[in-house]
């Protein structure tokens, strides 16, 4: 039974700025802290390969204020807005109700709601009654990916249903106004909030893209380097430096067998799908593929004109493939990485 991927769709904050014009807030920031440190902070703002971003709060009260209370209320408030204006521009691009489905997936990881986004979203649309929820709230920049492997696996099993994904998150929600880490200042550089939503379907005669195989890789004893820790002040960003260079080592083992166990070799895929997790991770992957004519350009844009986004992110890259009608025939692989340490795949055809 084909299962596919019918329509995605973003729905952006309404906050925006160029990184030029957040600047300003962070030299603000940066007060009493010595020149050589302001100057080389500012250099990552602005070589970080984000041009601009979007926020569910203003610059000001990102660098400037608000505790991790007033953070997460508004994080609870503009997820759920987001969510059902991004759920109902997916249903509207595959000509659906909100009754039509029957599965429910939210991720996100950058805020704390219970009940969970899910929940909201069946009351404000009227879903089904008997609608099956899952929300999934800590697998980081992977649950994106996770979230349709999870939802193509049910509808594999259940013939003529569908199922919606849909991830928002919030990471300037989670910055740390008291640490003047790297790992705080180079997330904040990165990182942007957004929020979308995915339909996918298991009747025959739906259009779009078919999940042809999945799979999940875990790291051995790497869950140090990527994830968050609760504190008193929120959620503060966990981020190794050598998340690159892991993923660089591993990716033979990431890409090839699971290639190979559906008869195919990495040059007769014809698209990436690749979340952006930064600038770095970016270079590691366009420095494996480019020699084999292989390119990330839709990657590369989406970090630039939203930053990354976490699980989110992959999903507005996705959203430029699916608008682009390619042929019957196409080949792609979706993939993102996240805590724990992971990486999750998915298949795809046109």
């Amino acid at each position: 039974m084909a299962v596919k991927i019918t329509s995605v769709a973003k729905q952006l904050p309404k906050y925006t700025r160029h990184t030029k014009d957040i600047l300003p807030y962070v030299e603000l920031w940066l007060e009493g802290q010595e020149d050589r440190f302001k100057r080389k902070v500012l250099k990552i703002f602005e070589n970080a390969a984000v041009d601009k971003r979007y926020s569910i709060m203003d610059a000001e009260d990102v660098f400037l204020k608000t505790s991790f209370e007033e953070k997460n209320d508004i994080y609870i408030t503009e997820s759920i807005k987001l969510a059902e204006a991004s759920l109902t521009k997916a249903l509207n691009k595959a000509n659906l109700k909100s009754t039509d489905i029957d599965y429910i997936i939210t991720v996100s990881c950058t805020g704390i709601m219970i009940p969970s986004l899910d929940a909201y979203l069946i009351n404000s649309l009227k879903m089904k009654q008997d609608i099956v929820r899952l929300p999934v709230t800590e697998m980081g920049c992977a649950a994106g990916v996770s979230g349709i492997i999870y939802a193509k696996n049910f509808l594999k099993a259940n013939p003529n249903k569908r199922a919606a994904v849909i991830a928002v998150e919030s990471p300037t929600a989670t910055f740390q106004l008291d640490d003047y880490s790297m790992v705080n200042i180079v997330s904040a550089a990165i990182f942007g909030d957004g929020c979308a939503s995915v339909i996918l379907s298991s009747y025959e005669d739906e259009v779009g893209p078919e999940i042809k195989d999945e799979a999940m890789y875990h790291f051995y004893d790497a869950d140090h380097m990527m994830g968050f820790k609760l504190r008193n002040t929120g959620l503060q960003m966990v981020l190794d430096q050598t998340v690159p260079q892991t993923i660089a080592d591993h990716f033979p083992k990431i890409i090839h067998p699971f290639l190979e166990q559906n008869n195919l070799t990495i040059e007769e895929i014809d698209h990436l799908v690749f979340h952006p997790g930064g600038k770095k991770i970016v270079q590691t992957v366009e420095d494996l593929f480019g020699a084999l004519g292989k390119n990330i350009d839709d990657t590369k844009e989406v970090l630039k004109l939203y930053g990354n986004m976490s699980s989110a992110t992959v999903l507005y890259v996705l959203e430029r493939f699916m608008d682009k009608n390619l042929p019957r025939g196409d080949k792609g692989i979706m993939l993102s990485f996240g805590p724990g340490f992971s990486a999750q795949r998915i298949l795809l055809e046109w």
